[in-house]
């Protein structure tokens, strides 16, 4: 697990905090579908709605695959908030698009992935954001049970999660963010977004995020 540079982590940090893509919120915690309790939330969809921010993660997506994987062929988006960052990635390499269900579609031909299939193609797979990678990994599963040969992953955002790197480990999948939870605090911090008090309860959440709150 690794970011593509520190400068460029800087930017996006700044950017998806001013949008409030991501939010920071110690003293009023958000709950996740896990049921975890959680002191920030984050939703890049709504870069989406910013051109300005939409275009800044397509660079960075796009000088991240032509840097560690140039040897790419196809991209997959992991449905549903990989799909729109997928398609723009795809749109700006010139490389066949694709994406992969969380389940297969219920009816018609109850695809699983949804596009053309080349079996032994190299494809890199897009994801908006990482927390443990199941649902990321799932989706490499996927595409390698369909003949793919995934070379990576790339991601806007990931909170860096020890279990998370074990996981990509153990798959044997490469991941590269555009930023992390590590870059993002020193910023958010910079902008007063948080302060020193609320830095300290944010660094203690990650390490043991089951057990924070």
């Amino acid at each position: 697990m690794e970011i593509l540079s520190n400068e460029l982590a800087a930017e996006v940090a700044d950017q998806l905090l001013k949008i409030q893509a991501i939010r920071l919120q110690p003293e009023q915690p958000f709950t996740w579908a896990s049921g975890w309790k959680s002191p920030i939330y984050c939703d890049n969809r709504l870069s989406l709605s910013f051109p300005k921010v939409r275009n800044l993660i397509r660079d960075g997506l796009t000088q991240s695959i032509q840097h560690f994987y140039p040897q790419a062929e196809a991209i997959a988006g992991v449905a549903t908030a990989g799909i729109p960052q997928g398609a723009l990635l795809a749109n700006e390499l010139e490389l066949p698009f694709l994406y992969v269900r969380s389940k297969p579609k219920g009816h018609g031909m109850e695809n699983m992935i949804e596009g053309q299939i080349t079996p032994g193609q190299k494809v890199v797979v897009v994801e908006d954001l990482v927390s443990t990678g199941g649902s990321s990994l799932k989706a490499v599963q996927d595409l390698r049970n369909a003949g793919f040969e995934v070379l990576g992953m790339v991601a806007i955002f990931s909170y860096g999660f020890p279990v998370a790197a074990e996981n990509f480990e153990k798959a044997g999948v490469k991941l590269v963010t555009l930023c992390d939870y590590e870059q993002l605090l020193p910023r958010a911090v910079a902008k007063s977004y948080i302060d020193e008090k609320a830095l300290q309860s944010l660094g203690t959440w990650r390490k043991d995020p089951s057990a924070w709150g």
